[in-house]
């Protein structure tokens, strides 16, 4: 676990408001290598949520990623990361659901879970991804979706950079709001870009 939080340390993408559930991060960006939990769940609206459970009875989750929850990869660990947040104006916190290959951490699919607003218990899909290298996150009360960007000859674990897209809670759904491009080639040191500091923005 120490190597892992060694692997995070200073990828949080400085969301807030945010609670992380079954992982050694609060947030953290998808370079990469990202940690298992063990039994992932998310105690949103004080009541414990089996995020595992939950998606394999998810009709909006594809088979593939449901496969990917047959059996953990070690011991008890599942591949799956649970954030816990206030996206949607719900009373209740919303469940952010990361799901990540066993081999390589690469994250295969991205829920955002809102609870019922009616008196009956559980939980509605109010967005998914499953774009291979997606990662969902929190910035500044929004969601946030990265993708990494792989030019040919690229590595699993060195993409050539990042697309990432902000999605705002408006009229019942998420809606894009802001999308821009960070090219690794060009990061400095620091993790800005040479002149604004921001990469491209689309």
């Amino acid at each position: 676990m120490a190597a892992v939080g060694l692997l995070l340390a200073g990828c949080n993408p400085g969301g807030e408001g945010v609670r992380s559930e079954g992982s050694a991060s609060t947030t953290p960006a998808p370079k990469g290598a990202v940690s298992s939990a063990p039994s992932p769940a998310s105690t949103a609206g004080h009541k414990k949520v089996d995020a595992v459970q939950l998606m394999k009875d998810d009709p909006k989750v594809s088979a593939d990623v449901k496969k990917s929850l047959y059996k953990p990869c070690a011991a008890d660990e599942y591949p799956v990361e649970v954030t816990s947040a206030s996206l949607t104006g719900s009373k209740s916190p919303d469940v952010i659901v990361n799901v990540m290959t066993c081999a390589d951490s690469v994250g295969i699919g991205s829920y955002v879970y809102r609870r019922h607003a009616g008196a009956k218990d559980g939980y509605d899909n109010v967005y998914a991804n499953e774009q291979p290298s997606v990662y969902a996150g929190v910035n500044k009360g929004e969601l946030e979706i990265s993708k990494q960007t792989y030019a040919a000859g690229d590595k699993v674990c060195c993409p050539s950079g990042e697309d990432v897209m902000t999605y705002r809670w408006s009229g019942g759904r998420f809606t894009p709001h802001h999308r821009y491009h960070t090219d690794y080639s060009k990061t400095t040191v620091d993790g800005g870009t040479p002149g604004d500091g921001t990469g491209s923005e689309g």
